[in-house]
């Protein structure tokens, strides 16, 4: 599963999830069987090689339009704000699904 991210730096460990529109840096969450496997980074959600099934967003007024224009699933993470806890929460199905 490839997994969208906007992040506020590209530290991968101090790094911590941003709103969409103030995203420094995009990161792809490469997650297979049931592990992190790969962090990648891009300008934009739509910079990287592989396209993403999924996007996390950190609040349910973010704008998503695009993504759900281009069937990603969109998740929100309310309280997880590092990439180790969204991926933890995306594991344990702990994201929430967007509110509309």
């Amino acid at each position: 599963m490839l997994v969208a991210v906007p992040m506020n730096s590209k530290d991968v460990q101090e790094a911590e999830i941003a709103k969409v529109l103030e995203a420094a840096t995009w990161a792809q969450l490469r997650i297979e069987e049931g592990e992190l496997v790969e962090v990648l980074h891009a300008d934009s959600y739509d910079g990287f090689e592989n396209w993403n099934e999924a996007v996390v967003v950190c609040s349910d007024g973010e704008p998503v339009m695009d993504f759900i224009e281009m069937s990603m699933m969109v998740l929100v993470a309310h309280t997880q704000k590092t990439i180790d806890d969204i991926v933890e929460a995306y594991l344990f199905r702990e994201l929430h699904d967007l509110a509309y």
